[in-house]
């Protein structure tokens, strides 16, 4: 997690300052249930808040105190008790760290995941503007990399839409998954406290209950919630390669917005490269990364180890600031993105109608001809024009087996472009509900 790749609104979620001010959250609100369930006096839970509630934590004696107790819970809890006075005594009453951690780790990702739904909205809006932009702009349909049939740029667009509305379902039920409180003790018996605290705490930070807590909440639930990231900025760099490929010199048929002033090489002062969907191929590099040690995570020792720490310190904040940064990236490039319309026809044109041999292929089968020997009449003049001799739909016309069944009139309507976006409004009704 660096400036360069962070946006501040993420970053806040999981500054120390943010931290503690949750922690001190959990406990005040685990003091409020002990006193209403007579464990502690009403006053000392009442002088917690009125004490410690409002006050700037002091991340430097913390880390003071930790770098002697070498435990970060005892050291902010100590800082804790330097504002509270003798009722400190109360706080932490019957928990354990992981209730802590724990719960403060389902509150920050349960924060993150709502930016990160915000982030997908932003992009989905930019995408469903270009699709109906460019819903009928004819474009280059390829398999292989290789001209198939004809798509439109909407098309494109839509198939996109479709992809991050799957996103943005999966990171809603990841969210509800990994946003559960555990209040539950040592080992997670409740043998010191009352799971009636647990469901006070919970309420107060909009969390569920989690029903089996080991003293730790289990992680497949973080493990559901990185893959799913993963999943995401393998979306993102889905769409992100489609655009570097449609910039290519050769294809041209879309690219980045080059800004006034905007250099695109130190040495070629012509070069505008697609620098943007490069960086979030790179990035999106990086969050299918943070998965595979969050699926690691899952597999603890008994009740509890602190295996999984170290590795959540680290991807609870790079994974989720990668990303929002990658999404809001994105959502710029599309929202930006120029589209030539002009190259996609040429591009179009560019194999002398081989992009219509389907057409006749079937257009000779409803004749009677076998589909074995449509496909080798077809073929035979497909691969003259695919080595620059001559035009498909001229040799298809002078070919004697194909003229035996079709006529000049047939076979030129077998070339209309127009034929091939007869469905588009029905794709559009499916993607976004109207066309």
């Amino acid at each position: 997690m660096i400036p360069r790749y962070s946006r501040p609104e993420m970053v806040a979620i999981w500054e120390p300052q943010t931290r503690f001010r949750i922690w001190f959250e959990i406990e005040a609100h685990a003091c409020d249930a002990l006193a209403e369930l007579g464990v502690i006096p009403k006053e000392s839970a009442k002088a917690i808040w009125e004490k410690a509630g409002n006050v700037t934590f002091d991340v430097a004696r913390i880390d003071e105190i930790e770098r002697v107790t070498k435990h970060d819970v005892i050291a902010f809890l100590t800082h804790l008790a330097e504002f509270i006075g003798p009722d400190s005594r109360f706080v932490h009453q019957g928990m354990t760290s992981s209730d802590v951690l724990d719960t403060c780790l389902a509150v920050q990702l349960s924060r993150a995941a709502d930016l990160l739904i915000k982030d997908v909205d932003g992009l989905l809006a930019a995408i469903e503007r270009r699709a109906f932009e460019h819903k009928m702009t004819p474009a280059m349909g390829r398999s292989h990399g290789i001209h198939a049939e004809p798509v439109t740029f909407g098309l494109k667009m839509a198939q996109a839409y479709a992809e991050f509305t799957r996103a943005r379902e999966r990171l809603v039920t990841a969210r509800k998954e990994v946003a559960t409180c555990a209040i539950s003790g040592a080992v997670g018996t409740f043998a010191n406290i009352d799971p009636r605290v647990e469901e006070h705490v919970a309420a107060a930070l909009g969390l569920a209950v989690e029903p089996v807590s080991t003293q730790v909440i289990p992680r497949d639930r973080h493990a559901a919630f990185f893959a799913t990231l993963g999943v995401i900025a393998s979306s993102i760099e889905r769409l992100a390669t489609e655009i570097r490929h449609m910039q290519r010199t050769e294809v041209l048929e879309a690219e980045e917005f080059f800004s006034e002033g905007q250099k695109g090489s130190s040495a070629m002062p012509h070069k505008r490269n697609p620098v943007l969907t490069e960086n979030l191929t790179g990035l999106a590099r990086l969050v299918r990364g943070m998965v595979t040690p969050a699926l690691e995570n899952v597999a603890l020792w008994h009740e509890r180890d602190i295996s999984h720490s170290s590795v959540e310190r680290m991807i609870g904040p790079d994974a989720t600031v990668t990303l929002d940064f990658a999404l809001a990236r994105l959502t710029g490039v599309i929202d930006k993105l120029i589209v030539y319309p002009q190259n996609m026809k040429k591009n179009l044109d560019k194999l002398g109608g081989l992009i219509h041999s389907q057409r006749v292929l079937l257009a000779l089968t409803q004749k009677g001809v076998s589909r074995e020997d449509s496909y080798v009449y077809v073929q035979r003049n497909a691969m003259p024009v695919w080595r620059g001799e001559g035009d498909f739909l001229t040799l298809l016309k002078n070919d004697p087996d194909v003229k035996a069944r079709l006529s000049d009139a047939e076979l030129e309507d077998l070339f209309d472009l127009g034929y091939h976006f007869k469905h588009v409004d029905t794709t559009f009704r499916r993607v976004f509900g109207r066309s």
